[in-house]
């Protein structure tokens, strides 16, 4: 299977250097030769959605998807991360995957080298890793926002102008040291293991949007948001919060995006209508596919 979406042929293929060299009848002399009836091959998987944040770090096979035909993983997912971090932030940013993805702290805590602070520097750190497959890292808005605001993104106040161009600089900082993307976490089910809603979960409008901004002119990146449309203020609705996202992804210049899609027993047509406003949205241009 090539990975293209057509039907399975049965065929012989030549790899050298490490690259497929042929793909047919191979008639070349080989120093190994790998019998493969009865088996699938396939391309590499990509695992898009992942929370290697801090096993990147100190785990070289990034098991258990290694084990799944995985060689490459996306990491960054939800808004989440390690990076950019400062010292004094390193335990709201573990109780924070702690709480979000069930990922033990004692074990965040142990494994964490920490010789980071910036996101490239982060890239720098996890890069310098032997790993066994690939991987690629978005910025998370979480620590981003803590970064550039403090304690006062954790108790989820309102980022002034000051706030939104650091984080916007941060971005684009990170985008030009190779970063694949950017994103965003507004999940009402995402919490910190203390039981607080994550730092970015209610950021504004004006933020996103700000924020969105850094992939002007950059010619690379996705874009990335979690939301399950619950977490909605007095006088709010899916429409308005739906309203937010187009327009965070609008700011992001074109580039692709991908958005969460689930169904909820007390929201039964959300999934439904998440669909009809992502194809009003590709209609008009955008380029949003939904997991």
């Amino acid at each position: 299977f090539d990975g293209s979406g057509s039907d399975a042929i049965e065929t012989n293929i030549a790899i050298k250097d490490g690259i497929i060299a042929e793909i047919g009848e191979c008639a070349g002399k080989a120093s190994q030769i790998i019998d493969a009836n009865d088996a699938i091959i396939t391309p590499g998987f990509i695992d898009l959605h992942t929370h290697y944040d801090g096993q990147v770090s100190w785990d070289e096979e990034l098991a258990p998807s290694v084990n799944h035909g995985v060689t490459t993983a996306v990491l960054g997912n939800c808004g989440v991360g390690f990076a950019p971090c400062r010292k004094d932030d390193r335990d709201k940013l573990v109780r924070l995957m702690e709480g979000v993805e069930d990922i033990p702290g004692t074990a965040l805590h142990e494994g964490l080298k920490w010789n980071w602070e910036s996101f490239p520097e982060y890239m720098d750190a996890i890069d310098a890793m032997p790993h066994t497959i690939d991987f690629a890292v978005m910025v998370p808005h979480d620590p981003l926002r803590v970064f550039a605001m403090g304690d006062r993104a954790v108790f989820n106040q309102p980022a002034n102008d000051a706030d939104i161009e650091n984080m916007r600089g941060l971005v684009r900082e990170a985008l030009d040291a190779g970063a694949m993307g950017l994103s965003i976490g507004r999940s009402d089910f995402h919490k910190t293991s203390d039981g607080d809603w994550t730092p970015g979960s209610e950021a504004g409008k004006d933020e996103l949007v700000g924020i969105a901004k850094a992939f002007d002119g950059v010619g690379h990146g996705v874009l990335q948001a979690v939301n399950d449309f619950d977490m909605l203020r007095p006088g709010e609705t899916f429409e308005t919060e739906f309203d937010l996202m187009e327009a965070f992804f609008k700011a992001g210049k074109g580039r692709p995006g991908s958005m969460s899609l689930m169904e909820r027993d007390f929201a039964p047509d959300d999934w439904r209508n998440i669909i009809r406003r992502t194809e009003v949205m590709n209609a008009e241009g955008l380029d949003i596919s939904l997991q």
